[in-house]
């Protein structure tokens, strides 16, 4: 069996169940694949907060993110817990809940140098295999390698994308939803060209779709329907899941 694929087994048929859902940010990964995973009765990941949380403790202890060397030497010290409850899933560091203040601009202007340093990626990839490993049922898993590294022999893997105004509308109304104020919402918007081009041209991992993956462009479909897709595509290879 390869490290971190718990569907490669001989009985597939019944084995925990991976779901492997990557895109750009802005892409709707991680609405979609709660309720994927809320629908299924499956435990959920969000593999970009665990980046997210990475790069906030590098900031909060004054480790200069764009020094790759120091942020690998750094990356070993935060404890980051990333709870899997579709319900509320949490992600904290060193016991702090972490959920709200890695969502704001410092960080998501930090996280994707952050993210590009090897050693970072791989403590994190142990932890999220080490999560998919104590779910019992099965797991989706969200981000920009889940399907390409992560999880190669994950039982689903869907590429989730949408255009560039597509992304930056619907993430702008996420942040005005939770009352953050227009200048920030324009820098971030922005941002997102500059963002996709970072993760795709990185060294390690870089976001890319896996030639087993299947493609869903989201730009003009609605949530619903993203969902009912994704979910088919999950009830045609785990025929044992039913929807919730």
């Amino acid at each position: 069996m390869k490290r971190g694929s718990p569907v490669d087994t001989a009985d597939r048929a019944h084995a925990p169940v991976v779901v492997a859902i990557d895109g750009p940010s802005g892409s709707g990964k991680s609405t979609v694949s709660r309720a994927v995973a809320a629908r299924l009765g499956l435990s959920f990941l969000d593999t970009g907060a665990m980046y997210r949380a990475m790069t906030w403790w590098m900031l909060a202890n004054e480790v200069d993110v764009t020094d790759a060397e120091a942020v690998a030497i750094a990356c070993g010290k935060p404890v980051i817990v990333s709870g899997t409850d579709t319900d509320g899933p949490t992600i904290t560091v060193d016991g702090v809940d972490v959920s709200g203040p890695i969502r704001g601009p410092e960080v998501t202007a930090g996280v994707s140098a952050v993210a590009a340093v090897p050693a970072v990626r791989s403590r994190l990839v142990e932890l999220q295999r080490g999560c998919a490993a104590v779910a019992e049922r099965g797991i989706v898993t969200e981000g920009r390698d889940m399907g390409t590294v992560v999880f190669p022999a994950a039982t689903v893997k869907v590429f989730l994308t949408a255009s560039e105004a597509a992304r930056a509308g619907r993430r702008a109304a996420e942040l005005r939803a939770k009352g953050v104020d227009e200048a920030t919402i324009a820098a971030m918007a922005a941002d997102l060209g500059r963002r996709d081009a970072a993760d795709s041209s990185r060294t390690t991992a870089p976001l890319a779709q896996a030639a087993d993956a299947v493609l869903v462009d989201t730009s003009e479909l609605t949530l619903e329907q993203v969902i009912d897709t994704v979910v088919e595509l999950v009830a045609q290879r785990a025929g044992h899941l039913t929807a919730a």
